[in-house]
């Protein structure tokens, strides 16, 4: 009798245990949450930094400033964009055209312009300048304008261009940054919390050495040469007499052209343009650090700022649903539990790429039901042993 009272009492919590409806997580969900293919970030920075100066480096400066209108285009502000240039070329007395920078012969764009925001100019190019950029390590007198205020969700693009050489880069033909420095930076950097991916790209002779060093987790890295490689310009206009952009950087652009706000398209696709062919070098590429797969990394995840919010349609704006009820009479008083339910505002919602996620949820119904049936079947073992059955 006791026997068939624990067993009736088993199947008791047994059927409330299904009636619960539990959610089970399948080895596959887990799965797909861990190796989510999204980068998860919500705020895109770009460091820019040409590191020459004199007028034969014309073209790292117009490298700089080409990188620099792509990603305004793509939707990152001024405000999350450090620029730092010599900027001695527009103004610079052999300029057959005063204020102006060009990467292409048939001078088709003005890069210099009017809409150009540089915060570190001339002499404020620095190895020192850079690292506490990097590392966020200023004075209280800083401005914020001139830092990098980025944080753990924060997807990072730096760019640098200039002459180098084995795991070195120039920097105003003064001093050198070595790859341990900047790997050591990118330490601090993760140890802070300063960022959640990086995109780190060269051109310089001998690139492919400056990230050889990095050992900080979810570094994307690409340079434009080997080792004993030189990093070539691609072509030069005869009217301001020199090169005006580096093959590296050409190729780069001559992709991201074709890119909008929106594009859904990879870093495999920009990868596959550094041939051997269109580079005259042999481009690096070094993913061992980063834990997403390129082929799902969009381009847009550092290039770009997109935004992807939904608003629900709805039939008045906000202010008036937020000023009158459901008759349409204008609400006055302050919101109170009397008249919070004619109050619906419209649902705005982040679109996270639900798609590419799986959300886990487990209710405490669940939990409370999974540890009853625990305890039945215990509790039934334990009858089972005191009864002799």
């Amino acid at each position: 009798m006791k026997f068939t009272s624990c067993f009736l009492l088993i199947t008791i919590l047994f059927c409330g245990f299904i009636l619960a409806d539990p959610q089970y997580i399948t080895t596959e969900d887990a799965e797909q949450v861990i190796n989510s293919t999204s980068s998860r970030h919500t705020n895109n920075w770009a460091v820019l930094v040409s590191t020459s100066r004199f007028w034969f480096n014309y073209r790292h400066m117009a490298n700089v400033l080409s990188l620099y209108r792509t990603v305004k285009r793509l939707g990152i502000p001024d405000s999350q964009i450090i620029l730092m240039l010599s900027d001695d070329i527009a103004c610079n007395p052999r300029n057959a055209f005063p204020g102006t920078v060009f990467n292409n012969m048939d001078q088709a764009i003005d890069l210099y312009g009017d809409l150009i925001e540089v915060d570190y100019r001339g002499y404020e190019v620095t190895v020192e300048n850079f690292i506490r950029l990097l590392t966020d390590r200023w004075d209280a007198n800083h401005p914020r304008s001139k830092r990098l205020l980025t944080d753990e969700n924060s997807n990072i693009f730096i760019y640098l261009t200039g002459h180098g050489g084995n795991e070195f880069l120039k920097f105003q033909d003064a001093e050198e940054i070595g790859s341990y420095d900047i790997a050591d930076a990118f330490e601090q950097m993760y140890e802070k919390k300063r960022y959640n991916e990086i995109f780190f790209m060269i051109d310089t002779c001998q690139a492919n050495s400056m990230y050889e060093r990095f050992y900080s987790p979810n570094i994307l890295a690409v340079g434009s040469s080997a080792v004993d490689e030189s990093s070539y310009s691609h072509h030069s206009d005869l009217d301001i007499g020199v090169a005006v952009i580096d093959r590296f950087t050409y190729y780069t652009l001559d992709f991201l052209e074709k890119i909008k706000k929106n594009s859904q398209e990879t870093m495999d696709k920009l990868f596959d343009v550094y041939t051997y062919e269109n580079v005259h070098s042999t481009p690096g590429i070094r993913t061992d650090l980063f834990k997403r797969d390129i082929h799902d990394v969009r381009l847009t995840d550092f290039f770009g700022n997109v935004q992807d919010v939904v608003v629900d349609e709805v039939e008045d704006d906000l202010l008036y649903i937020a000023n009158h009820n459901e008759n349409g009479d204008r609400v006055s008083e302050p919101m109170n539990d009397s008249n919070k339910a004619d109050f619906k505002p419209s649902q705005i919602s982040l679109n996270t790429d639900t798609d590419e996620s799986t959300m886990l949820r487990i209710t405490s119904q669940n939990k409370t039901a999974s540890v009853l049936i625990t305890l039945a079947i215990l509790g039934a073992i334990w009858v089972s042993l005191k009864q002799g059955y």
